[in-house]
């Protein structure tokens, strides 16, 4: 279908003036008219001022307005349900009237719908810009090509995203529960979240997943802050013998769909079971790899289900034809012996996933090649973290009989497979090749302890390194990157590509702090509407700076802040026992029993603590799960040492620093000692001054040394030290406080001591007169 008409079908007769104007837009390109030449710079600001100015303009301020509207009616109807539902939680239906819940019931029905509408309004006016600017770009484009801007312009507007809608559908959501709550009605409420996590169903067991975009300058500290508390997972017994010469395993997935893109139409639209079919395995395809089929399902709540069986090379091709069922798979698992009931799961398997594909007429579309970094504790599935890297999207279509990707009598490209192609996969044509310029880092945490989180994820989801990509699919981008030209629905993301995700520090601290203070008000209205109160532990606290973003100075006040709360609060408490101080200490993660105030010892030397908690931490025996061991050798000290040279030359002129310092205290010191004479004062100045040169020198070599030596150590230890320039500093300000003092009280004693003489004026006149005055 064409997109005019698609954008002509999907339109809500109630807003129907309000959509982009296509054919307006279509015909100021003059589509017919072949002659670029024709076309000038008057066609072309007339062009970019009707889709920028007018069109643009018009669709988002129209988003805009009837959001907000929704959200004064959403509002208004928290209020309504406010002033019904009972404060106990325990009113008898007589208590309540049922109309007024069932009118209420109503306008939420209303809201929903609309904000439904809204968000398709969104999408498919989002999609006609990306469109009508390709037009113009392919047809007008060799003088001005206006896509990159237009992308970037969409990125700012907030008509598209995810996050926008997240929290108006769940306080619909959590009404609407209100409502059937004192109905009685048992049936669910209607699926309004769009949450930002996904949950996933995998080995019987469920997820709960989120999804992230890493920069290129971020990967290493994103990876080196998970290798602190996760281990990379090594994914076979081959894999850990060549450890040291292999690196992170190159993964292949192979998707499927029709000529038609049912299926993407499916995951973007988010119909109800939407599905997706690949066919994956690890390394080269020369090498033998295991081939795995994965079937993908998401239901109706949001879950997602995993479906999958291994498969020989050699049985692919004729799988999907329906010409082999896996016969042979099942009658070595009769041999075997396996349970009845795990047969036949696996022939169930088999025979949906054949099915699904004969069917839908399915046939491989899309190879997305990535290599994970993969991070798990032995044994121990609560969380499970990778990171794909070097994500590149290929076609592997055969829609166009005339010009094929691949050959429709294989199921893959032979001349990627068989000519053991790599990233970057140079010898692929421009328009079947797509690059993704950012890491996919996708966190998943098992459901029985997601409502708790482990701290240092939660500070790894929230700081600036990562970019929340909720809903991201690798299947659903490359589709839309690749063949864009047959597809009539675009994914949201696609604008913030042309956009910088790299953030400030405590600019994105800020943003998530204030998300969880939403969050709170959101919990409490929970709570207000169920007639329960949230419970005081899930009060909100603000934290002081970025767990991942902390500067030195906003450390030192903030451990000031601590320290005199601590102190004000020891004054009123200290009947408390000490396993509530320790408890204390507990909830705040232990952070503020470790840092001092400013001037503190602990504050000077962080790792070094004399109080009775640090000391019985130091000296608590930690258990270690199961199948993990204590290294012998820490992950920073393995492998060769690779210093950078500027690490050595930074060393180096701190060391000269110091000795200029010292040879320039040492020249003052012989000067002031050489031209002292009788002066006293000058010659133990003299001293002093050479005494602190001489510190100056022993210091800067005695720290030259020692950093040298933490550099080959790799010490995670802090190479600054405050203790000699603080020494030099003083030394040098009372010296000079010293000699101007004794200098001032010599001058002064000199100015009021008597003056015994004769002094004789000789005129030089002509009268030539001799005067003596003689003073007593």
């Amino acid at each position: 279908m064409r997109f005019g008409k698609k954008l002509r079908n999907s339109t809500y007769p109630k807003w129907k003036g309000q959509y982009m104007d296509y054919a307006k837009l279509k015909s100021l390109l003059r589509e017919n008219e072949e002659e670029d030449s024709k076309w000038t710079e008057t066609d072309e600001s007339q062009f970019c001022d009707e889709i920028l100015n007018v069109q643009l303009e018009k669709v988002a301020a129209f988003q805009q307005e009837t959001f907000k509207s929704l959200e004064q009616r959403a509002n208004a109807c928290a209020d309504k349900l406010k002033d019904l539902v009972p404060e106990d939680g325990n009113a008898k239906k007589g208590d309540i009237t049922v109309a007024r819940f069932k009118e209420i019931e109503g306008e939420l029905d209303e809201i929903i719908n609309e904000t439904k509408e809204l968000k398709k309004y969104s999408n498919i006016n989002y999609t006609a810009f990306l469109k009508i600017v390709k037009k113009h770009d392919r047809k007008r484009g060799n003088n001005y090509k206006i896509r990159p801007m237009m992308m970037m312009t969409l990125s700012k507007r907030p008509f598209n995203t995810e996050s926008g809608y997240s929290p108006l559908l769940n306080k619909l959501s959590i009404m609407y529960y209100a409502v059937r709550q004192q109905l009685d009605e048992t049936e669910p409420a209607p699926e309004a979240s769009a949450s930002e996590a996904q949950s996933q169903i995998q080995n019987g067991e469920r997820y709960t997943a989120y999804k992230f975009w890493v920069h290129p300058d971020n990967l290493l500290e994103v990876k080196t802050y998970i290798l602190r508390r996760l281990p990379v997972l090594v994914y076979s017994e081959q894999s850990a013998k060549g450890l040291e010469n292999q690196g992170d395993p190159t993964l292949n997935s192979l998707y499927f769909d029709n000529p038609e893109f049912s299926l993407y139409n499916q995951k973007v639209d988010r119909q109800v079971d939407a599905s997706s079919l690949r066919i994956r395995w690890f390394g080269q395809f020369n090498s033998g790899p295991e081939f795995v089929i994965e079937k993908k399902m998401i239901h109706e709540n949001g879950t997602s289900e995993e479906r999958k069986f291994a498969i020989k090379e050699k049985y692919i091709q004729a799988f999907i034809r329906g010409e082999y069922r896996m016969e042979k798979a099942i009658a070595k698992m009769e041999r075997q012996g396996q349970p009845e009931a795990k047969i036949q799961e696996f022939r169930e398997t088999v025979t949906d996933i054949q099915k699904f594909i004969i069917e839908k007429e399915l046939q491989p579309i899309l190879r997305a090649n990535y290599t994970r970094t993969a991070f798990q504790k032995p044994l121990d599935d609560k969380v499970r973290i990778s990171i794909d890297t070097c994500l590149a999207f290929i076609r592997e279509d055969a829609i166009d009989p005339d010009r094929p990707c691949r050959n429709p009598e294989n199921w893959h490209r032979l001349d990627v497979d068989e000519g053991a192609m790599v990233y970057p996969f140079a010898n692929i044509n421009k328009g079947e090749i797509s690059r993704f310029p950012y890491s996919i880092l996708e966190v998943k945490v098992k459901e029985d302890v997601a409502k708790k989180h482990p701290q240092w994820v939660e500070d790894l989801m929230a700081s600036h390194l990562v970019h929340k990509a909720p809903r991201f699919s690798k299947f659903v981008h490359g589709v839309a990157s690749l063949f864009e030209d047959n597809v009539n629905n675009l994914p949201f993301w696609l604008s913030e590509l042309e956009t910088d995700i790299r953030k400030d520090p405590q600019a994105a601290f800020d943003e998530e702090e204030e998300r969880k203070a939403k969050r709170r008000e959101n919990e409490q209205v929970v709570g207000s509407l169920l007639g329960a109160t949230p419970k005081a532990s899930s009060s909100f606290r603000a934290a002081v700076s970025s767990p991942l973003g902390k500067s030195y100075m906003a450390e030192r006040m903030a451990a000031e802040e601590r320290a005199g709360k601590r102190s004000d609060f020891s004054g009123r408490s200290k009947s408390h026992t000490e396993d509530n101080i320790e408890e204390e200490g507990d909830e705040d993660d232990g952070e503020d029993s470790n840092i001092g105030a400013y001037g503190t010892m602990s504050s000077m030397f962080p790792s070094f603590s004399l109080s009775r908690y640090a000391q019985a931490r130091r000296e608590r025996n930690v258990v270690l799960p199961p199948g993990v061991t204590k290294p012998t050798q820490l992950i920073k000290d393995s492998g060769p040492l690779q210093v950078e040279p500027k690490v050595w030359l930074a060393n180096e002129r701190t060391f000269l620093k110091w000795q200029h310092i010292c040879v320039l205290l040492g020249v003052l010191a012989v000067s002031l000692y050489n031209t002292a004479g009788q002066n006293r004062v000058a010659e133990i100045f003299g001293f002093i001054y050479l005494a602190i040169a001489i510190f100056a020198g022993v210091w800067g070599t005695v720290m030259h040394r020692v950093r040298r030596n933490m550099i080959v150590e790799r010490s995670g230890k802090d190479f600054d030290n405050m203790i000699g320039p603080m020494v030099v500093s003083f030394a040098l300000m009372m010296s000079l406080i010293l000699n101007f003092y004794f200098q001032y009280h010599a001058a002064m004693e000199r100015l009021n001591e008597p003056v015994h003489g004769n002094v004789t004026f000789i005129a030089t006149t002509p009268q030539a007169v001799e005067m003596k005055v003689e003073l007593l």
